[in-house]
């Protein structure tokens, strides 16, 4: 389910980019990489099997400590969408630039503060903007890992 629930996430986002034409902000990029770790998180669980508990655990629970930072970088973006117009900060140059001009933590420390791209309100449907959505999903991913760290937690005391 949660690789299903990832290769979806970046399905729709890579449609926006390519299909309506949104260019995503650094704020977006950054939600998707905490996406697309859950996938690959999901999908390692689907191919090693994980019979022992301890490696299923830790899996879900990384899966959960991404989404939880997708959930921070999601409400970090909503943040500068909310801003007035004079208080969002001003824009930075393109992420490819950044990577070829700055130091790889720079770049990483500048992606978590976002910028004035982030807080363009892009796209909307039932008037929740596109962090918005990622929010609802990554809080649903965090309810599912938390419902099975709980069953994990239940088969284990019950042996």
């Amino acid at each position: 389910m949660l690789l299903l629930a990832s290769i979806g996430m970046i399905v729709i986002a890579l449609f926006m980019e390519h299909f309506l034409e949104l260019k995503p902000c650094i704020l977006c990029y950054m939600q998707r990489g905490a996406v697309i770790i859950i996938g690959i998180l999901a999908a390692l669980g689907l191919l090693i099997n994980p019979d022992k508990l301890r490696t299923y655990r830790f899996l879900i629970s990384s899966i959960f400590l991404s989404a939880i930072a997708g959930v921070l970088l999601s409400i970090r973006q909503l943040y500068l969408q909310s801003l007035p117009a004079d208080l969002v900060p001003s824009c930075m140059p393109d992420i490819d630039y950044l990577f070829s001009t700055l130091p790889f933590l720079e770049v990483i420390i500048l992606a978590f503060t976002g910028d004035g791209n982030c807080a363009e309100v892009l796209w909307t449907f039932l008037g929740i903007s596109i962090p918005g959505w990622v929010l609802i999903a990554l809080f649903v991913v965090i309810l599912y890992c938390l419902i099975i760290l709980k069953r994990a937690h239940e088969i284990h005391s019950h042996k």
